[in-house]
């Protein structure tokens, strides 16, 4: 028995790679209050000044302090590169120096060249000689294979966010498994697929296997280099809590250095390290005060992750984000929670650290969550307005209790499932098309196959929807075809070997489509429905404008007349999606989800029939329009409520504001 193991109790997991089964076997749920906890140590207070000092001389620098722009990143590209070395418990970043940002060309060289040239640097000749003579990039391959037609989608807005020049993201790697395996364990695991499995009749699909799953070997071999780079072994499994949370965050730091993605997700890490913290802690081998500082010194390394990334990139989601989303808590399936002290440490990191939306901190909500727990949670979303929430008692039906959050509404199992991420359809957008015969309305340049436009001066609602049910039939195939062609150039010229080599081999691919403008949709449709629409057109007969006649029910009033269109649509669009032939055979799924890239949707879209004027921002996610939702805030989540999950398994998401003093006067009522 490895030493790293001594301890733990026996099960599955020391037979075979089963991260889950050791977790059920060796935690210790808490029910108990945050007495516990330890306020930072100097060490950490010293640190984070030093990070504060960065990030305001990064501001002043226009938003990016230094960047990269000879080295291309890998895992083992640069030097180490510290804080203070000697304070740092938890040591790595994705280049020599904090703040400094990679170069990541494999995404598309297009895309290193403007962003680096946005913030006043030069890209070295000699790597955009090798990225567009000697090495093709995913987004060459990508702009090789689209058609026409996908380019006049992408460029009108109908499609818009699509990682075709850029990492894809949302592929979360089970990061635990370098430090309860060791990386040696990791490697054999995959040999022995090699040797064993992945033999017989070399069909395609069985030679692109042995292709991967040697390049993961090669990443895993990189892994334990990069580790050695900063003076530690990940060969073996971790023998303590320090070398547990170093060896996770090295599992993860190694795939910030190889993709440059969308949302570079964690996974759910908090219980697993509690197993060994709580060991040190029974051994007398660290204290609670070191135990904290262990999780502060983790969590301030996540929330230096920084990319190098174009300001337009910046603006579709409004800032600089990552999402190194971790779940926490959330039950088992044996009806134990899985709630632990690290649970608490993890969240009072935004009270030592101060509030901050990286890492993305999740709740796994469920109703049978430990009272103590939901109140800390209350307390520290009140204090600092950086937890993210999710429905544990929704997503555990089918996910179980291992499973986590990709970005910030995208549950998978984790090292069992993966994401194709692709973006939105603008269904709002699509509405206009349906009334122009495809004619994208800003732009006056026709982007569908042409269809008959509405010439009516009113607007019929049978008519509307009848145009509007084939506009999106065609969009819904648009849609699939090209994220198709993307995720197949993004495993030919960017594959994500160190995340996939931290999954199981038969692996559960999702194909995540998502929607955009759904309350405007619902609202426009009401609109011509109950109330009187008339269209507005310019001198070449396109519809421009539209006035409203009368009032008609709103989304986000619990108003069933316009809260079923709005779930007739999540059904119908997502009905559409699954007619059509995946890549690898992802299983379709959709979320109802903008982040913040409900600004760029307005912009990109003109004037539509529920009186919102072009340009304006839609509602992020699933919320209704902005000052729309009238009769309070219960009835405004009971229409999101009433939104399928089923048809949107990707996700649902809700932004919901509250003044503080809807919650009571004072911290006891």
């Amino acid at each position: 028995m490895y030493k790293g193991w001594e301890g733990f109790k026996a099960g599955k997991w020391n037979k075979e790679i089963d991260t889950r089964d050791f977790i059920q076997r060796n935690y210790t749920p808490y029910e108990g209050d945050e007495s516990f906890l330890e306020k930072p140590t100097d060490a950490t207070k010293k640190l984070w000044d030093q990070v504060t000092d960065l990030n305001q001389q990064e501001r002043e620098a226009g938003g990016v302090l230094d960047a990269d722009t000879k080295i291309v990143s890998s895992l083992t590209s640069h030097k180490a590169g510290y804080l203070n070395k000697d304070l740092e418990k938890i040591v790595g970043f994705q280049t020599d120096k904090p703040f400094k940002r990679s170069l990541q060309p494999f995404g598309g060289i297009r895309m290193s060249e403007s962003a680096l040239k946005a913030y006043g640097y030069e890209i070295d000749s000699e790597v955009v000689e090798i990225f567009t003579k000697y090495r093709k990039t995913h987004n060459q391959g990508v702009f090789d294979a689209y058609t026409p037609e996908m380019r006049r989608a992408r460029t009108c807005g109908i499609i818009t966010g699509l990682p075709d020049a850029y990492g894809r993201g949302r592929i979360v790697g089970d990061y635990r498994r370098v430090a309860l395996y060791g990386v040696n364990y990791l490697i054999k695991d995959k040999q022995d697929l090699l040797n064993t499995v992945l033999l017989g009749s070399m069909t395609e699909e069985r030679i692109r296997e042995r292709e991967e799953v040697s390049e993961q070997i090669r990443a895993l071999t990189a892994l334990k280099e990069l580790a050695n780079i900063y003076g530690c072994d990940i060969s073996e499994p971790a023998t303590n809590a320090q070398e547990a949370v170093q060896a996770v965050y090295f599992g993860y730091l190694a795939a910030v250095k190889d993709q440059n993605g969308a949302a570079m997700s964690l996974g759910r890490t908090s219980t697993f390290l509690d197993i060994y913290i709580q060991r040190d802690i029974d051994n007398g081998v660290i204290s609670e005060v070191e135990a904290q500082e262990l999780m502060d010194h983790f969590i301030m390394k996540l929330r230096l992750v920084k990319f190098m990334r174009t300001p337009d990139y910046n603006e579709l989601f409004s800032g600089d984000p990552t999402w190194v989303t971790e779940s926490i808590g959330g039950m088992g399936l044996d009806g134990r929670t899985l709630v632990t002290k690290n649970s608490f440490r993890v969240l009072h990191t935004l009270v030592n650290l101060g509030p901050a939306p990286e890492p993305n901190l999740t709740v796994l909500w469920s109703t049978r969550l430990p009272n103590n727990f939901k109140r800390y949670c209350a307390k520290i979303s009140i204090e600092t307005s950086s937890i993210q929430y999710e429905n544990d008692d929704l997503m555990r039906v089918e996910m179980g209790d291992d499973y986590c959050i990709a970005c910030c509404v995208s549950c998978m199992k984790v090292g069992k499932d993966m994401q194709f991420f692709g973006a939105r359809a603008n269904l709002a957008k699509c509405l206009l098309y349906a009334i122009n015969g495809g004619v994208d309305e800003k732009k006056k340049i026709q982007v569908s196959p042409r269809m008959e436009p509405i010439t009516s001066e009113y607007l019929d609602y049978d008519e509307v929807i009848q145009k509007y049910t084939q506009m999106m039939s065609w969009l819904a195939e648009l849609y699939v075809n090209t994220l198709n062609v993307i995720h197949y150039m993004h495993d030919k010229y960017s594959y994500e070997a160190v995340e996939m080599a931290l999954h199981d081999h038969d692996v559960r691919r999702f194909f995540a489509t998502g929607i955009a403008g759904l309350s405007v949709v619902a609202d426009s449709l009401s609109a011509i429905k109950y109330a009187k629409v008339k269209v507005v057109r310019d001198e070449d007969g396109i519809a421009v404008d539209y006035a409203v006649e009368g009032d008609f029910p709103k989304y986000g009033n619990n108003d069933d007349r316009v809260d079923e269109i709005a779930a007739n649509l999540v059904k119908i669009f997502m009905n559409m999606i699954k007619e059509h032939r995946t890549y690898r055979g992802g299983v379709p799924s959709m979320s109802i989800l903008t982040i913040t890239s409900n600004v760029v949707y307005g912009k990109k879209t003109g004037n539509t029939p529920d009186g919102r004027k072009a340009g304006e921002p839609f509602a992020p996610g699933a919320n209704p329009m902005h000052g729309r939702d009238t009769t309070g805030a219960v009835a405004s989540l009971e229409s999101v409520a009433k939104l399928p999950y089923e048809y949107s398994r990707d996700g649902i998401s809700n932004t919901f504001s509250i003044i503080p003093e809807a919650l009571g006067k004072d911290d006891e009522k």
